[in-house]
């Protein structure tokens, strides 16, 4: 298959490269993996080299005190996972939770300011959004290291070096970012986050040059020493006595503990492609179960600006997130039915009409992370190598709690637990929160690879349905398969579609009584995606944030 150079239809054209590409949310993170490359790195490599730009180009969205995960096809012809992902401290159960929430004058501050999940059904306090008790163990420094050991060419130190230059020489920042940085200087109560990230007590500007010299010698210590530091060594003990110090129950033995896991991809078959997703705690099994679900009803044989396109992708997706906000959790403390299957598909499917149901809860694990925004960068080679990365500390700049002066935010994953004892995503020591994180590959055809993703909460397994069904479907080349209009299934029964969404359609899928509303397109998720094919590399981002694709 000819690559679709003739088909520019979209706001931007596809970016194709020799070397490799390169797709992120960000311009000068794609920078730092296109030089990985040009220092003779893989795509393992340059994703490393992004992802340790985008903490500190873009640290409203990630950093080293998150999780990170990886979907990738090698050169070889592996189809493998890396999953970075830590979980609760051993003495975080849910009675010593409640105890010390009891006890805490703070605790009021841990929940969102529209109420959060501040009080269960008992009348009882939830599990807190923000603060001590919702950091888990930080899986990037591992995860980063053990994919450039595994997978990549580099050290660990080329990698993080365009990161430490732009921590310590600093760098410019954009609209976008300065707009996420505003909206978050609530948070910097705590004095260590008001120094790292604040200036003259100040989010930045646009425009304004920032330098991060803490986080950017923590980075050079990681270079140096490699992960051990954060997990074993003095930023371990700066982790740990910033959250002991806040009341929480975080140890030195917690973080010494976590390792690195290589599970294997789950996948499904739709409509000719491969496409495979991480397994749980992930929420990627919801992606694999609305595409059957699609499948059964040929949701995608229907006319692309027909409602009945949208109105079955999107009952679909109801029945696939009530599901995997029902079972999906650490497969270590609960079993979880083969959702990704075919006969569970052609079951649920079996009660789709063609109307709007309203009788399928959405089953929410944490209704604070619909909305969450994440960094996910794609990157593909000329050896065949394809990656989907994606790091993360759930909240913009997580918990709220800096690291001591590591200059590390620290993330409030463990917000996703419920404090609920009959509940399958319950907190108990160990144990790693349902995540919504979820990186993707694509096999189109034999030598027609793709890394993928769409980020955003839960916007990431509706955002991965779309992107399939708009190439696989409707043939589209890989910009417009981003730039064409979202929609998406929310939490409250609505289904919400973005500005430009053809006004035909949308009066239609009222008449077949879907509660629609419009929605701002940064509520639709940042999209990348990297390919491979026949030889020939391509990527596409797309303008929801500050979208870059480069090529070499």
């Amino acid at each position: 298959m000819d690559p679709d150079l003739d088909r520019f239809t979209s706001r931007r054209s596809t970016v194709y490269g020799q070397r490799g590409v390169v797709a992120t949310s960000q311009p000068l993170a794609s920078e730092a993996g296109i030089e990985a490359l040009r220092e003779g790195g893989n795509a393992f490599d340059a994703a490393v080299a992004t992802a340790a730009a985008l903490n500190v180009v873009e640290p409203t969205s990630t950093g080293l005190g998150g999780d990170v995960f990886a979907l990738y096809r090698t050169a070889d012809g592996e189809v493998g996972a890396m999953r970075s992902c830590g979980g609760a401290p051993a003495d975080a159960t849910i009675a010593n939770v409640r105890d010390a929430l009891a006890e805490d004058d703070d605790a009021e501050s841990y929940y969102p300011d529209d109420g959060g999940y501040a009080v269960d059904d008992a009348g009882e306090a939830g599990m807190p959004f923000y603060g001590p008790h919702a950091v888990t163990v930080p899986g990037t420094a591992r995860g980063w290291e053990a994919t450039v050991e595994e997978l990549g060419r580099l050290t660990l130190g080329d990698a993080l070096a365009p990161a430490i230059r732009y921590a310590t020489e600093g760098y410019p920042v954009s609209e976008v970012i300065a707009s996420y940085w505003a909206s978050a200087d609530a948070l910097f109560s705590d004095d260590h986050a008001r120094e790292a990230f604040l200036f003259d007590d100040e989010p930045p500007s646009v425009g304004q040059t920032v330098t991060m010299p803490r986080l950017g010698e923590s980075m050079r210590k990681i270079a140096e020493e490699g992960a051990d530091v954060v997990y074993e060594g003095e930023i371990a003990e700066a982790i740990a006595d910033e959250v002991q110090s806040q009341g929480g129950f975080m140890t030195v033995d917690d973080l010494a503990d976590f390792e690195v896991e290589w599970p294997e991809p789950v996948s499904t078959t739709y409509n000719g492609a491969e496409v495979y997703e991480l397994p749980p705690n992930n929420q990627g099994l919801i992606a694999l179960e609305a595409l059957n679900v699609a499948s059964e009803l040929g949701a995608g044989e229907y006319d692309y600006d027909s409602p009945e396109r949208v109105h079955y992708f999107a009952e679909a997706l109801k029945r696939a997130f009530h599901d995997g906000h029902r079972y999906i959790t650490d497969p270590e403390y609960e079993d979880i039915p083969p959702l990704a299957s075919n006969e569970w598909a052609a079951k649920r499917a079996a009660g789709i009409g063609e109307t709007a149901s309203h009788d399928v809860s959405f089953g929410v694990p944490d209704a604070n992370a619909e909305d969450a925004d994440t960094v996910l960068l794609t990157v593909a080679d000329d050896e065949g190598n394809v990656v989907s990365y994606i790091n993360s500390r759930f909240a913009g700049f997580g918990s709220g709690l800096v690291a001591g002066e590591t200059g590390i935010a620290l993330q409030n994953r463990g917000a996703s637990f419920s404090l609920d004892p009959e509940h399958p995503n319950a907190l108990e020591p160990g144990k790693r929160p349902f995540h919504t994180l979820i990186p993707g590959v694509v096999r189109f055809d034999e030598d027609d690879w793709a890394a993928f993703g769409v980020m955003g909460g839960y916007m990431q397994p509706q955002g991965h349905v779309q992107m399939i069904s708009n190439i696989v479907d409707y043939g589209m080349p890989l910009q417009r398969a981003l730039d064409e209009p979202r929609w998406r299934y929310r939490e409250s029964g609505e289904l919400a579609l973005e500005p430009h969404f053809d006004d035909d359609a949308a009066a239609k899928l009222v008449r077949k009584d879907h509660d629609v509303r419009t929605l701002s397109p940064v509520m639709f998720g940042g999209a990348q995606i990297a390919r491979s094919r026949d030889g020939v590399l391509s990527a596409a981002t797309e303008p929801r944030k500050d979208g870059n694709a480069q090529g070499y």
